[in-house]
């Protein structure tokens, strides 16, 4: 996806916020954040296939260098490593050992 059809996204998202029905937008949101969750699941496993090739499929690239080149954060490369998914609440504690 070019620099040019992302930017079309972030336009759509625009004019969806600027729907003057209050109604009309709300439904507009919840319809595109429903697809969305679906969506996401897809995106999240294709995500950590590709840092696991990049990463050991003859690339050999670091963490940062894969965050780098992904254009994401350099802890969500090592949460693919940990076998973290989803969001921070539902990532193991740390316990403390006695």
């Amino acid at each position: 996806m070019s620099d040019k059809e992302v930017q079309r996204v972030h336009e759509a998202l625009d004019e969806v916020e600027r729907i003057a029905d209050p109604e009309a937008r709300v439904r507009a949101q919840s319809r595109i954040m429903a697809a969305q969750v679906e969506r996401n699941k897809v995106w999240s496993a294709e995500r950590r296939k590709l840092i696991i090739a990049l990463w050991d499929g003859g690339a050999g690239l670091s963490y940062r260098q894969i965050a780098d080149r992904l254009g994401c954060k350099l802890s969500t490369v090592q949460d693919v490593f940990r076998g973290y998914s989803g969001s921070g609440s539902h990532r193991p504690r740390k316990t403390t050992e006695e």
